[in-house]
């Protein structure tokens, strides 16, 4: 199963209209995004709680890391420099944290608020190696935009 982009818009757009509660967001967004493609093995929000700390947010798999700091790991650096992390081998990421021993590949979006600001990152685990391209990337930043920063 490979997910359908402008379904999966479509279908957070309208089940997420009208909504302002961040976590309400999420967590309809990761159970989205979760089950619409076999490629995305952990699926969750990581949010900024404080300046340089990230705490678990709404996710959808097996456990993840409680917390982050901004200077550790794919999701760190996502917060830390706002930029989308297209990891293709994690074992090959400096600092990566191996929140599971199953993640071969990882894509990390910065999530920010109508002002710009980094609120959280969405970060998407794969137990397969180079699973993510920039077209998931590209669809995917594009949903989080249009939930969040339009707000």
């Amino acid at each position: 199963m490979k997910v359908d982009y402008p379904t999966l818009a479509k279908t957070i757009a309208a089940l997420t209209e009208g909504e302002t509660d961040a976590v309400a967001l999420m967590a309809t967004i990761v159970c989205e995004v979760h089950h619409a493609d076999d490629r995305f093995d952990w699926t969750g929000f990581y949010r900024v709680t404080e300046p340089g700390l990230l705490k678990i947010g709404p996710y959808q798999g097996g456990h993840g890391c409680l917390t982050i700091p901004f200077e550790r790991g794919v999701c760190g650096a996502c917060a830390r420099t706002g930029q989308v992390q297209l990891v293709p081998d994690v074992d090959a990421f400096p600092g990566h944290i191996a929140c599971a021993s199953s993640t071969r590949s990882e894509l990390v979006l910065p999530v920010r608020d109508a002002r710009g600001a980094v609120i959280a990152v969405l970060d998407i685990d794969s137990n397969r190696p180079d699973a993510f391209t920039p077209t998931d990337a590209d669809a995917l930043q594009a949903i989080l935009d249009a939930v969040f920063a339009n707000g």
